[in-house]
C-alpha cells in the first residue's frame, strides 16, 4: 500500500552557482533553510565533464552546517570514499553502474553515517535496485543524462520515480527517499511530486537564474512542492 510521501527539501546545485559568489551564496542558503548542498563530482570518465574537487567539497563542509549531497559521478567510487568530507546526515549517491560492488561501497558510506543512496541514470532500470534494497537509504533519479546543467527532463522521468517510489513501498522501504535532478523547473517539480520524489536539486531552471534573487528562487520551488 503506497504510503505519504516525505517532506519535500531542496538541495541547490553548487555546480550551478557563481564560484567568485560561493561565500555569500552558501549564507543565504542557510538564511533560507535549504536542507541540503548537492554537490557534483564528475571524473571525466564516467560522464564527460569535470567538477567540484575534493579541495572545494571539504572546504564547503567545513564552511556550512548545511548537510551534504554529495553526487559522485566518478568509477570505483568505493576506491574513493577517503577523499570526501561526510558523515552524519550527508548524502552520498553513487551509481549504480559505477561500481561491481555497489553493496560493499553502500555500506562503507553508512559505515561513516552517511546516507547512502544509488543514483539511476536514465536508462539504468530498476532491476539494479533489488539487491540492495536493504543497504539504501534512497535513490537518485536523473531526470536527464549526467554531466552538464542546462538540459531538459527525460518525460519518462516521471513513471520512473513512481516506479521507484512503488518499488520502494513494495518492499517495506517507506523510509527511503527519492531525489530527482535535471530540469527541476517549478513546473516539473510538481509533477515530480506528485510522481513520488520528495528532494529536489536546484539548479539554472529554478533558483540560479539571472535577475532572480536566490530567495526568490527557493520560494518559488518551495510552493511548487509544498504538500
Amino acid at each position: 500500500m503506497k504510503t505519504e510521501t516525505l517532506p519535500p527539501k531542496l538541495s541547490p546545485s553548487l555546480m550551478c552557482a557563481d564560484p567568485f559568489c560561493l561565500r555569500e551564496t552558501l549564507d543565504e542558503f542557510l538564511r533560507c533553510g535549504v536542507e541540503y548542498l548537492h554537490l557534483d563530482v564528475m571524473d571525466g570518465v564516467f560522464v564527460p565533464n569535470f567538477t567540484l574537487g575534493t579541495d572545494l567539497c571539504r572546504r564547503i563542509k567545513a564552511y556550512s552546517p548545511i548537510p551534504l549531497d554529495l553526487h559522485l559521478m566518478i568509477g570505483a567510487p568505493e576506491q574513493k570514499l577517503g577523499w570526501f568530507a561526510f558523515g552524519a546526515g550527508d548524502i552520498v549517491s553513487l551509481h549504480a553502474e559505477s561500481t561491481r560492488h555497489l553493496q560493499k561501497a553502500l555500506a562503507a558510506v553508512l559505515e561513516r553515517g552517511g546516507l547512502p543512496f544509488v543514483a539511476l541514470n536514465p536508462a539504468t532500470p530498476l532491476c539494479f535496485l533489488e539487491p540492495v534494497l536493504d543497504d539504501l537509504a534512497g535513490v537518485l533519479v536523473m531526470a536527464v543524462n549526467p554531466g552538464f546543467a542546462g538540459q531538459k527532463m527525460i518525460p519518462s522521468t516521471l513513471r520512473k520515480i513512481a516506479a521507484v517510489r512503488a518499488l520502494l513501498d513494495e518492499n517495506g522501504r517507506t523510509d527511503a527517499g527519492i531525489e530527482v535532478d535535471g530540469n527541476v523547473s517549478p513546473e516539473n517539480a510538481k509533477k515530480m511530486r506528485r510522481a513520488g520524489a520528495d528532494i529536489f536539486v536546484a539548479g539554472t531552471a529554478s533558483i540560479f537564474k539571472p535577475d532572480l534573487p536566490l530567495s526568490a528562487g527557493l520560494a518559488g520551488l518551495r510552493e511548487a512542492v509544498r504538500p
